[in-house]
């Protein structure tokens, strides 16, 4: 979730819908400015317990953000508590109860995406050893009930906190106990968001099959692949799904806006502090209405908040971000901006990715959506077969729009490597999470603790 650090007292007041709209309007960037933008998360854990580090404990999360100024990274504050830090490669923040995330700058190609990626490993490792602390990568917690986790003195999450219960059964969870890659895309049009947005959305649950890498809560199996999926199925149906108005002829920005004005609010930010604003509408805010802030008015600044306020499985602000997939190791890290690159960013793979889901209803789409945190790729797709086989397609295509990139790192390979850990998957049949469950049934003996000899 973004970082606020400053209050945008000095933002212009929004006085017309044309403001709404700009924000997507100035993502629009020819395509030779095209960037990646990765964002990974990973959990943090104490190695003497494996418990999960509080923010002011010794060795704790703060001195973990804090270490990172050996490596050029300064601190953001909020209330005179370091809340995240910002460097050369972006800015590395905290999620509600203390997963660290790394959100990536914008990158020209894979191989640079990859190379960030290592150097904040390496470097979070090397601040892991001083610690005492380990991360890994995995959708969601394997062991930890939501009582035996901190949280965080970000002043949204507590509103987002108190808020979650009243909204769905497993929001809390989705704060507090999962982690998530994702990918940050340009377009350059609204004619090409729209695309994008369509193809992306309905190959999302092929992404979360691929990704899926969280089988098990409070030490068992919970008969998921990706329970992290599930939990958003039942985190707030106001602001998250598969959308069925970006599938419609008319679909642009405004249509967005639209929806946009229709996302509950959760805070205004003002004076550095988080205003509890949860439920409450951004219409009325923009008529001076809102409850919580009389006869005030939103600035741009406020829309950009509302923007990363709503948790669609795609979701739309000057970029595309690509929401479907669970946390994992390196290679995987790098496999997810690999594979959508090479779907969204080639016009020739774009259109062979949009001609093999166009047919598809809506119900389709939300059957498939539903399916896959369960079934994995064994889930059916519309047409007949499964969702291995529409993989197998949809990676060779992938492959084709790397190549056809042809971004070279110095050793003259392209692109296209970074998809192979992908390519294993579909071909075994097996998602990370099955590999998982057959360590647990088998060598592990039931023994989730097992499972942190895969940390980074």
């Amino acid at each position: 979730m973004s970082t606020r650090d400053t209050s945008g007292a000095a933002d212009p007041i929004i006085e017309s819908r044309d403001q709404l709209v700009a924000p997507m309007q100035a993502g629009e960037k020819p395509k030779s400015d095209w960037r990646i933008g990765t964002e990974h998360e990973k959990f943090v854990y104490k190695r003497s317990d494996f418990h999960a580090p509080s923010h002011a404990e010794e060795g704790g999360i703060r001195d973990i953000l804090l270490a990172l100024r050996d490596f050029g990274w300064e601190p953001i504050e909020e209330n005179g508590e370091v809340i995240a830090m910002g460097g050369p490669d972006g800015t590395v923040s905290l999620e509600p109860a203390g997963q660290l995330e790394l959100s990536g700058a914008p990158l020209e190609n894979l191989h640079e995406t990859c190379a960030e990626t290592g150097r904040h490993l390496e470097q979070v490792k090397a601040i892991g050893e001083k610690c005492g602390v380990g991360f890994i990568g995995l959708g969601m917690w394997p062991d930890k009930t939501r009582e035996e986790l901190p949280i965080m003195p970000k002043g949204r999450y507590g509103i987002m906190l108190r808020h979650m219960p009243t909204v769905g059964d497993l929001g809390l969870d989705m704060m507090l106990r999962t982690c998530t890659i994702q990918v940050n895309l340009d377009y350059s049009s609204e004619q090409d968001m729209a695309k994008k947005f369509r193809t992306s959305l309905a190959l999302q649950p092929l992404a979360t099959a691929l990704f899926a890498n969280s089988p098990f809560t409070e030490n068992k199996p919970n008969g998921f692949l990706s329970y992290r999926s599930h939990i958003w199925s039942d985190t707030d149906p106001h602001r998250t799904g598969m959308l069925p108005f970006v599938f419609d002829d008319d679909f642009g920005y405004e249509r967005y806006v639209d929806y946009m004005l229709d996302v509950p609010m959760y805070f205004v930010f003002r004076d550095g502090k988080y205003i509890d604003a949860a439920g409450h509408n951004f219409r009325d805010f923009m008529k001076g209405e809102l409850a919580v802030l009389p006869g005030e008015k939103p600035r741009e600044g406020d829309w950009w908040d509302h923007l990363s306020t709503a948790f669609p499985e795609v979701r739309l602000k000057s970029f595309l971000e690509m929401r479907g997939a669970d946390g994992g190791p390196w290679s995987r890290i790098c496999a997810l901006p690999a594979f959508w690159v090479g779907l969204l960013y080639d016009q020739t793979a774009l259109d062979a990715s949009w001609d093999l889901v166009k047919d598809w209803t809506m119900e389709e789409r939300e059957a498939l959506r539903n399916a896959v945190p369960k079934l994995g790729l064994d889930a059916p797709i519309p047409g007949g077969g499964r969702l291995q086989d529409l993989g197998v397609e949809v990676l060779r295509i992938a492959r084709a729009g790397l190549s056809a990139r042809a971004r070279l790192n110095t050793s003259g390979d392209n692109e296209t490597g970074f998809l192979e850990t992908l390519e294993e998957i579909v071909a075994s049949g097996k998602v990370p999470a099955q590999r998982l469950l057959d360590k647990y049934n088998g060598e592990w003996d039931g023994d989730i603790k097992r499972v942190y000899k895969y940390s980074f």
